[in-house]
């Protein structure tokens, strides 16, 4: 299975980039992992609703244009479907026996994603009503994909 984490703005901390590292390293086992880092819009101080509006459109843009006409696309959003560990595995075994040539999961910026992301995205994916920081939601991604390639493979994994 192909896994694109497509994700604005770069991890800065050591620590986010350990865990990140690992659980990619991890996953090796089980998928292809591609993490696309996008640039983040400057956002000027004292910004407006419009100023927010422009920042969201550009990083909506440029993530956009890293998603495949064909791939299967979640979108990470508050607003999103709720899954357990399980449920979450079982959705990627059927997005996989669909055929797919990858599967996009996408983690927008500190404004969130744009309209027209969340508009293509097959599945907006929310891991609770509470907002995270981008850099950790990576990590807790990371953490469930490795989660549900343990559950579909029958292995192990503590709850």
């Amino acid at each position: 299975m192909n896994i694109n984490v497509i994700c604005i703005g770069k991890l800065k901390e050591k620590y986010w980039r350990q865990a990140v590292e690992e659980y990619s390293k991890r996953l090796g086992r089980f998928c292809k992992l591609n993490i696309v880092e996008l640039k983040e819009a400057p956002l000027p101080k004292n910004s407006s609703s419009s100023d927010e509006q422009e920042v969201m459109r550009k990083e909506g843009e440029s993530i956009l244009s890293h998603i495949g006409q064909r791939d299967y696309v979640i979108a990470l959003e508050v607003e999103g479907k709720m899954m357990d560990s399980v449920e979450l595995s079982q959705k990627l075994q059927k997005i996989y026996d669909g055929g797919y040539p990858a599967v996009d999961l996408v983690i927008g910026g500190s404004l969130g994603l744009s309209p027209q992301v969340k508009k293509r995205g097959d599945l907006g994916l929310s891991f609770s009503p509470m907002t995270f920081p981008h850099q950790l939601m990576r990590v807790v991604l990371l953490e469930q994909l490795y989660r549900s390639f343990k559950i579909q493979s029958g292995e192990t994994y503590h709850k």
